[in-house]
């Protein structure tokens, strides 16, 4: 279902109806409609907890982050065996949030990827009750070498975070031959940002955060499973939840990080130089950030070796794919992708999705948790190499 850059709508039932979801586009027209491609069942995950994060070993470890969005969440990571049982990751103890010992302890991991040594890299958001001011001291990177299960680095991020910050996504990698890491803030309260890490130095800058391609587009409403995900605090009327820098890739060359809001339908990217460089002003960054235009209400992204950004479209239960020339097609979907989130390309060229079901939550339905564990991971073959480190 190929789509013109600027005119991918936001209504999952006409596009999965094949009925007349796509407007005329001044840049080109939309070919006709056609069915979409289905995905496979790989893993179902008896996780405790909303599974958002997804990372897989080459050797086939399959690895979640559940974010801690309350306190009752019994552990952040974990590793799914063969049976679809979960264990916490590396250890239970690891996983006990203890303010006396931030570096030490995992509060709030809502993802980790793995880099071109296969281990496995872990972002901490420190905030044991998802929500308030991070733990002092808690916001960090934590890597993890699966030959013994041991964590063997922790790199502090208190110099990137403030007290609204909620650290959501990560990508590792290299520029100019140094190891690096890019994060993104989406902010509770919708202002969002993106932290650059030399991995090197442990350099940490905050950037982009006044800029509005990394904070939530107001007027929003997010619709999955036909409903509209709404958010009750208190006696207050329901409103659409906040969500600012959210998913984020890198092109295959690491010279941009794509990157989008969660509740934005807009498409971004900036030069990874501009980021990592503490020469360079708010400004000079902001200056190479480029408008990709509008693709759909997405949360997690990846890249191929293509240069192809595959989105996680959340409305549609679809996964979609934006070409280097702006074209976007959905290439399959599926009912049981509800709330598509984080994506995983092997090197046998399975892309791994996840289906984190964070609309069913209690906090998106009067405190009902409509959550239907085990957790659906679903994968579909492509014809391309993931990005090398990422």
């Amino acid at each position: 279902m190929p789509i013109a850059r600027r005119h991918l709508i936001g209504s999952g039932l006409l596009a999965l109806a094949g009925g007349p979801a796509l407007a005329r586009s001044e840049e080109r027209s939309a070919s006709p409609s056609r069915s979409v491609g289905g995905l496979e069942l790989a893993h179902l995950a008896d996780a405790p907890s909303t599974p958002t994060g997804l990372a897989i070993s080459r050797g086939g470890r399959v690895f979640v982050m559940m974010p801690r969005f309350t306190a009752q969440v019994p552990f952040t990571v974990g590793e799914v065996m063969p049976d679809g049982s979960v264990r916490p990751y590396p250890d239970a103890g690891t996983n006990r949030p203890d303010a006396k010992r931030p570096q030490a302890s995992l509060f709030h991991v809502p993802n980790g990827v793995f880099d071109r040594d296969d281990t496995l890299w872990l972002l901490d958001a420190a905030l044991p009750e998802g929500k308030g001011a991070p733990v002092p001291g808690g916001a960090k990177l934590v890597q993890v070498d699966l030959a013994t299960d041991r964590v063997v680095r922790v790199v502090p991020l208190e110099a990137g975070v403030v007290p609204t910050s909620s650290l959501n996504d990560l990508r590792v990698g290299r520029r100019d031959g140094r190891p690096v890491a890019y994060v993104t803030d989406q902010g509770q309260d919708g202002r969002g940002a993106i932290l650059a890490v030399d991995l090197a130095s442990g350099l940490v800058l905050r950037r982009l955060a006044e800029h509005a391609s990394t904070r939530t587009q107001k007027g929003v409403v997010k619709f999955v499973e036909q409903r509209p995900v709404m958010q009750t605090q208190g006696d207050g009327p329901p409103q659409s939840p906040k969500g600012g820098a959210n998913g984020i890739a890198l092109s295959p060359d690491g010279a941009r990080l794509y990157y989008a809001p969660l509740m934005a339908r807009h498409l971004y990217a900036v030069e990874t130089a501009a980021l990592l460089d503490p020469g360079t002003s708010d400004a000079g960054v902001a200056a190479t950030v480029a408008d990709l235009g509008e693709k759909g209400l997405t949360g997690g992204l990846t890249t191929d070796s293509k240069d192809r950004v595959y989105l996680s479209l959340q409305e549609q239960n679809a996964v979609g794919r934006r070409d280097p020339d702006g074209r976007i097609t959905v290439i399959a979907a599926d009912e049981r992708l509800v709330w598509a989130d984080t994506f995983w390309i092997t090197p046998e060229r399975w892309l791994y999705i996840s289906a984190a079901q964070v609309n069913r939550r209690p906090e998106f339905n009067d405190g009902q948790d409509l959550s239907k564990p085990p957790y659906a991971i679903l994968r579909m073959r492509i014809d391309a190499d993931p990005v090398d480190g990422v």
